[in-house]
């Protein structure tokens, strides 16, 4: 593996800067979100199924009508997370488009703990009520229950965060904001051998999930294809997510000194306290889905201290509309916003460019704007917090780069 001298590590992490502020643009006929603009509406709180959130309702609806807009994640449970931070990102682009005093919106959020039965259970909930979209469903497994029906619906469906291909495939109605597995695995041994001195690298990802898979596959695809050494490889499955002894004590043994983690981060957060507990430190490399290790109950942030990960958002990013919506979440929730957040957001702007590009009214029938909507979503570019002219293919994937974000200080900067 190439050794990289520390200038040229500088001056990657400049590029990734200007590339995070190149998001700050005025909304025009690209599809840019709006800044926000919308007063506080408070936190968001879980609803009953079938009632929209508390907040959603416009006041008045608009000369265009109002469009029912389903949400579905995991607002309680171990990924809750993920789901909360994506519905009140979504949440904040409602308002902030109601406020506009055209088009107008409710969103519906309704929970299923990542559980796919429990998501299609909450899909058919919205089905019933009315929904025109979806913004959903939030995490990988979920979604692969919700997209057939979807497909089978004619329901637009566009999920903020869920990355496997399988999420889409098959399915010319289901589209993604993130980008995949196979783009993140592939971006981030690209990362590793371009910008950082490493010369072992061990692998410890999850053997029966679709998302870690995925990822771990592209990833060591790509490792070998550039030439880099992988000493180690360690699995865990569900049942065995408590405990990585045995795994990070032989990454340790192999000399690896760095462990990619294609994982979540609560496993993540157990292997950093091993690791630390015998004296192991290596550069920690992660993916979008340790995006919420700083905020998990009982975890020390120091422990996290160095960890790196692909990220398309960054909070610290100085453009206006980062620091906009950055602002308002603060205000709204008490809390730094994550990437799910920013997915979210965004993908309510997407479904309402979209709108306005295919002429859609609130009186057509959900087939009807599924319909039109595929008319144009590989026509239309959308700027938005977590990538700049983000474009479709037909495949219902998106085109735009993951960005790499380091912990500092108990907050992601970028390098």
């Amino acid at each position: 593996m190439k050794k990289k001298s520390l200038a040229a590590m500088l001056m990657a992490g400049a590029m990734c800067l200007s590339l995070l502020a190149s998001c700050a643009s005025d909304p025009g006929s690209t599809g840019s979100a709006a800044p926000s603009q919308a007063p506080s509406q408070g936190t968001q709180e879980s609803q009953p199924a079938g009632e929209p959130s508390q907040g959603s309702e416009p006041s008045a609806t608009g000369a265009s009508g109002t469009f029912k807009l389903g949400g579905i994640g995991p607002l309680t449970g171990g990924a809750a997370i993920y789901g909360n931070n994506a519905m009140n990102g979504a949440q904040i682009a409602v308002d902030e488009i109601n406020a506009l005093g055209g088009m107008q919106f409710v969103l519906n959020p309704q929970d299923d703990e990542h559980d796919g039965e429990k998501s299609v259970n909450a899909y058919n909930t919205l089905k019933d009520w009315g929904m025109q979209a979806l913004i959903g469903t939030v995490t990988t497994g979920p979604s692969l229950s919700v997209g057939p029906l979807a497909f089978q619906d004619r329901i637009f469906m566009l999920t903020p965060s869920a990355s496997s291909t399988d999420t889409v495939s098959g399915k010319d109605n289901v589209y993604q904001v993130c980008f995949t597995d196979p783009n993140q695995g592939f971006r981030s041994a690209e990362y590793i051998d371009e910008h950082m001195d490493v010369s072992k690298i061990a692998i410890i990802y999850k053997n029966d999930d679709a998302y870690s898979q995925g990822i771990r596959d592209s990833f060591a695809a790509e490792a070998g294809n550039r030439g880099m050494e992988v000493v180690y490889e360690g699995t865990f499955t569900t049942d065995t997510q408590s405990d990585f002894s045995v795994q990070v004590s032989a990454a340790q043994s192999a000399g690896a000194d760095l462990v990619y983690l294609p994982i979540y981060y609560q496993p993540a957060s157990i292997i950093l306290n091993q690791a630390n507990s015998i004296g192991y430190a290596p550069t920690f490399f992660g993916v979008d889905g340790m995006d919420g290790i700083l905020t998990m109950v009982g975890f020390d942030t120091k422990l996290a201290e160095g960890v790196m990960l692909l990220s398309p958002f960054a909070a610290d990013a100085e453009d206006a509309r980062t620091q906009s919506f950055v602002s308002e979440y603060q205000k709204r929730h008490g809390e730094t916003p994550n990437q799910f957040a920013a997915d979210g957001y965004d993908a309510v702007y997407i479904i309402y460019e979209a709108l306005k590009a295919a002429n859609c009214t609130p009186d057509m029938t959900a087939e009807q704007i599924n319909d039109a909507i595929l008319g144009v979503i590989n026509t239309i570019s959308v700027d938005g917090l977590t990538g700049t002219a983000m474009t479709w293919a037909t495949d219902g994937t998106v085109n735009k780069d993951p960005r790499a974000v380091v912990i500092q200080d108990g907050v992601y900067v970028t390098p």
